[in-house]
């Protein structure tokens, strides 16, 4: 029997299913009592479920490194919100209970989190509901729900971060899960730990002890499997092994052509926490750090010492490679709740990037300043998205410049930084060489250029299959920001969906682009790609 998911992370799981019960009630409740006595529980069940994450924490840094750990230390900081506790004390002096205070709560900040148009921020969702789960079993006296006797395909609703973490590793097989996001911290964690895994399939109960195979890469789970199915997923499941084993090479190092040309292959970033999975996968640097979903779900844009913070983490995690710190892309579609600016009838051709950076000229500076402070921790570079003149690029270098005498007045120190500019819209393309007397290098962001040059919102789900970044009006406009950048020295990276396009990889590079930018999970086997290629013909 073939049950049909969402493929979240790759690989091919052969062996039996463990179905896991759902993590609601299994403790259990207090009657509630006076205010006073909910409060003083509500505050114990949180140092409880703060030990437990801080203890999740530990063991993520142990088994999997700093970036992973950073997950719980995310949780940690969820159960130290203000604007959460504050929503739980006043449901319990309202005359809830802390369990029924802490549900409510988490429920409410969870659907404003999947209100949000961007994937990475409905993941977000996840992190809150597992805060509220956490506190609500340390109120209740619940425990945790994993233990196997023997290697399996675990199956479940849902799957906790904290429980992932918990997992002895070679007894997990396989995740198959009802609900996952791809840009969860579940789903970050899975792909870590390299577990083949599924989403989008409700698990039986009937499935306990059923021998299965699953397709971590089609997104198929395959009940009772036999005959040329079952030996064709062994085959791969040996084949992908061997292949994983030949990848370990190509983590140090550049990716070389046959021919001897070296490119550097980087990570696409949104988070400090993937910074350290970006280096452990042999990723050459952080082409793009997507700084907008660092506040993209809060009520204001984080202050000057917590971006310079985060960017810290980020640059210290990548021991000395290059972070390109692209700075705020807001407006259009990401819409954080504290901006009020760029609410035109069409908001992609709107106030947005770079415009918005510009007309925001407060909210530039605490986000420039910030970099400038963070650089000494590192190698850092400024990117600006959007561009589309020239007096863009010289406002904003000369904004970083006067941030950076500032930082100097008040006797702060500051590192240097490269500024480079986004080639994404059609008019930066046209005017590259321009560009390039003002940059120090170029990005191109495939995704926008596409949908500015074929006019098609990339994220219309009736113009799939219309859409595609290799029209030939997207790849002359790429090869002329390639020509007009080299025609003044300067690097071209380019760090949209097209990077990682194996079909397009030769294409690219005989048109010159430097550096390819790609998702973590895309470094290591687009270094092995590179190596097949001869571009000396």
């Amino acid at each position: 029997m073939k049950l049909m998911g969402k493929s979240l992370c790759p690989g091919v799981a052969l062996g039996p299913i463990h179905v896991l019960p759902e993590t609601e009630k299994r403790g259990k409740p207090t009657p509630a009592g006076t205010p006073e006595q909910e409060l003083e529980r509500l505050e114990w069940g949180r140092q409880r479920a703060l030990d437990r994450v801080r203890g999740q924490q530990s063991a993520a840094l142990e088994k999997l490194g700093e970036g992973e750990a950073d997950i719980f230390r995310l949780h940690a900081l969820m159960l130290e919100d203000r604007d959460l506790l504050e929503t739980v004390r006043c449901a319990v002096r309202a005359g809830a209970c802390a369990e029924d205070s802490v549900r409510e709560a988490g429920e409410t900040f969870a659907a404003a989190f999947r209100a949000l148009n961007d994937p990475y921020l409905q993941g977000r969702a996840a992190d809150v509901e597992e805060v509220s789960r956490l506190w609500r079993e340390a109120l209740s006296g619940a425990a945790e729900r994993l233990e196997l006797d023997a290697p399996a395909i675990l199956c479940a609703g849902e799957f906790s971060p904290g429980e992932l973490i918990a997992l002895e590793r070679e007894k997990v097989l396989g995740l198959v899960a009802q609900r996952m996001a791809p840009d969860s911290h579940a789903a970050i964690l899975a792909r870590a730990m390299a577990l083949p895994t599924v989403a989008g399939l409700v698990p039986q109960t009937h499935w306990e002890g059923t021998f299965a195979a699953l397709d971590g890469e089609t997104g198929a789970l395959y009940l009772d499997p036999e005959g040329e199915t079952l030996d064709g997923l062994t085959e791969r499941a040996r084949a992908r092994q061997e292949a994983a084993e030949s990848l370990g090479c190509f983590r140090t190092g550049s990716a070389v052509t046959r021919d001897g040309r070296s490119v550097s292959v980087c990570a696409n970033i949104a988070a400090p926490e993937e910074a350290a999975l970006a280096w452990k996968e042999g990723a050459q640097g952080v082409g793009l750090f997507r700084t907008e979903f660092l506040c993209l779900d809060k009520k204001q844009c984080p202050g000057e010492e917590e971006q310079t913070a985060l960017y810290r983490r980020a640059l210290e995690a990548m021991e000395g490679r290059r972070v390109v710190i692209r700075t705020l892309d807001i407006g259009g579609d990401k819409r954080p709740p504290w901006l009020e600016a760029g609410k035109g009838e069409n908001p992609a051709l709107g106030l947005r990037g770079i415009r918005l950076s510009l007309k925001k000229t407060e909210l530039f500076r605490i986000q420039l300043r910030a970099i400038l402070r963070a650089a000494p921790y590192g190698t850092a570079a400024v990117m600006f998205p959007m561009v589309s003149s020239v007096e863009e690029v010289r406002a904003a270098r000369a904004l970083l410049e006067q941030c950076r005498e500032e930082l100097e007045m008040q006797d702060i120190p500051t590192g240097e930084v490269e500024v480079g500019v986004m080639i994404e819209t059609p008019a930066a393309a046209l005017i590259a060489e321009d560009l390039a007397r003002e940059a120090d290098f170029f990005s191109i962001g495939t995704n926008d250029l596409t949908q500015y040059t074929l006019a098609m919102d990339r994220q219309d789900p009736d113009l799939e299959g219309m859409y595609h970044p290799c029209h030939p009006a997207v790849l002359e406009l790429i090869r002329r920001a390639v020509e007009g950048g080299h025609r003044h020295g300067r690097r071209v990276a380019l760090c949209g969906q097209l990077g990682a396009e194996r079909s397009m990889t030769e294409t690219l590079l005989r048109m010159g682009v430097d550096e390819l930018s790609v998702p973590v999970g895309e470094v290591l086997g687009l270094k092995a790609h590179v190596s097949t290629l001869d571009l000396s013909n």
